[in-house]
């Protein structure tokens, strides 16, 4: 498959770097020299040097052979533009990174769908939708639906209460068949875990496990459920806009913003939100307006040092739920160990969602783990394959994957030593980046 890349900013480069685990041809175009010499040297795709909205340069790519072409440069009439002549030199299909809500209304979507954009990705409302998915379900720290919804993929750090610390997995096992423990992320170590691996403090464990099993999942945790109500926002970004745009009615927002320019221009964009003109930092403030009667704080300001230091904050004040925006990738990992709750990054978020247009949507759907360096593949057991011939106990899979569960008949199953997989099963594994190939061989 050949993939054309315009962009080596963050989304794109992480994107380059997802698709260079793959046997895919890829080649990245940006006006950065410096830059592409370093993922040059990096990792396994070509690269030009030039503007995605020069003919000579999208020749040069090689543009009329592309299977799919995505632009994500931080400009958006660039992106379009970069996309409508990609589509008439004979790119398949295109992708175009976008800062305009109002481009995805459905009317305005077939109008860029004419002009030879096919798919739009605008990275603050994908945020968005993950903030307000946490606010939902305010015990987990990650929430995936697999397979239409009949898997579900939970990702929960483990306090002192949970019930399942210093356990051996295959002894879990024994006593609970509801769920399976499908990576487990350790300070700054990712692990596909096997029977001998034990739950540590601290842990961050993702499970899977089916819809009527949501509830068990969160009692072994320790977890309880908090019902949000006030919700508290630092920072008037465009996601702060999104979520108050689809946040539910019952929901009572109010948001802190510097800026006093700004702040007057968010009255007018969010009716229902209530606008604080002040510094969010300021602690007196932040009493002033209720912050030991919030339900839940979400720190949006462009730094994510700030971010991490105000949920940390608010967690000070009793505030049980936090969502700290955390767009510098290195810190991620340290914001994860820190006591913060949930951390989103639009970055990460809008390359996933890329990455799993390039998949067949009726064979597989890949998922990234952004918070656990690890993939979620979901994918269809083709006849013959080698994941069909024996159980999984006995089939020696690679200690860098597992399969978390299967949808046979239309009905969400948990997997075991035991299972044998059918053909025309949905299966779901999980992997680092290394058994990207593997799994291959395992399914066709």
């Amino acid at each position: 498959m050949k993939i054309i890349i315009a962009g080596a900013g963050e989304v794109g480069t992480h994107l380059a770097k997802l698709l260079s685990r793959e046997d895919q041809d890829i080649i990245l175009i940006d006006t950065d020299v410096e830059k592409l010499q370093w993922i040059d040297a990096n990792y396994n795709l070509m690269t030009v040097v030039g503007s995605p909205t020069s003919f000579d340069v999208l020749k040069k790519a090689g543009v009329n052979r592309a299977d799919l072409f995505v632009a994500v440069t931080p400009f958006e009439s660039r992106n379009i533009t970069a996309c409508t002549m990609a589509t008439n030199l004979g790119a398949v299909k295109t992708v175009a990174r976008i800062d305009n809500y109002e481009y995805l209304l459905p009317d305005n979507q077939a109008f860029f769908k004419k002009l030879g954009v096919d798919v739009l990705i605008y990275p603050e409302m994908l945020a968005a939708q993950e903030v307000v998915t946490a606010l939902k379900r305010t015990w987990v720290r990650n929430w995936f639906e697999l397979c239409n919804g009949e898997l579900i993929l939970i990702g929960a750090k483990l306090r002192e209460q949970a019930k399942i610390l210093d356990y051996k997995l295959s002894d879990l096992t024994r006593e609970h068949n509801f769920y399976h423990i499908a990576a487990i992320k350790r300070k700054d170590e990712t692990i596909i875990p096997r029977g001998n691996d034990i739950i540590r403090l601290n842990d961050i464990v993702y499970f899977t496990t089916t819809p009527d099993h949501i509830q068990d999942i969160r009692l072994l945790t320790g977890k309880t459920e908090i019902d949000v109500r006030k919700v508290m926002i630092m920072g008037g970004s465009r996601i702060a806009v999104r979520i108050a745009d689809i946040a539910p009615e019952y929901l009572k927002i109010k948001l802190i913003e510097s800026d006093k320019a700004k702040s007057y221009k968010l009255v007018e964009k969010m009716n229902d939100t209530v606008i604080i003109q002040g510094d969010g930092r300021d602690i007196d403030l932040l009493k002033e307006e209720g912050i030991m009667d919030t339900d839940a704080f979400i720190a949006l300001t462009d730094s994510s040092e700030t971010n991490i230091l105000a949920c940390l904050t608010a967690k000070g004040f009793g505030v049980p739920k936090t969502v700290a925006e955390v767009e510098n990738i290195s810190f991620i990992t340290v914001a994860e160990g820190l006591n913060i709750g949930s951390v989103i990054n639009k970055k990460l978020i809008a390359a996933s969602r890329i990455y799993q247009l390039l998949l067949d949507e009726d064979d597989s759907n890949v998922k990234c783990l952004s918070l656990a360096d690890a993939e979620v593949a979901e994918l269809i057991a083709k006849e013959g394959s080698k994941i069909t011939k024996a159980q999984v106990k006995d089939l020696s899979l690679p200690k860098d994957l597992t399969i978390g569960g299967l949808i046979r008949d239309g009905k969400g199953l948990i997997v075991n030593g035991n299972t044998h997989i059918q053909p025309n099963d949905h299966v779901v594994v999980f992997c680092l980046d290394t058994a990207i190939r593997k799994i291959e061989k395992l399914f066709n």
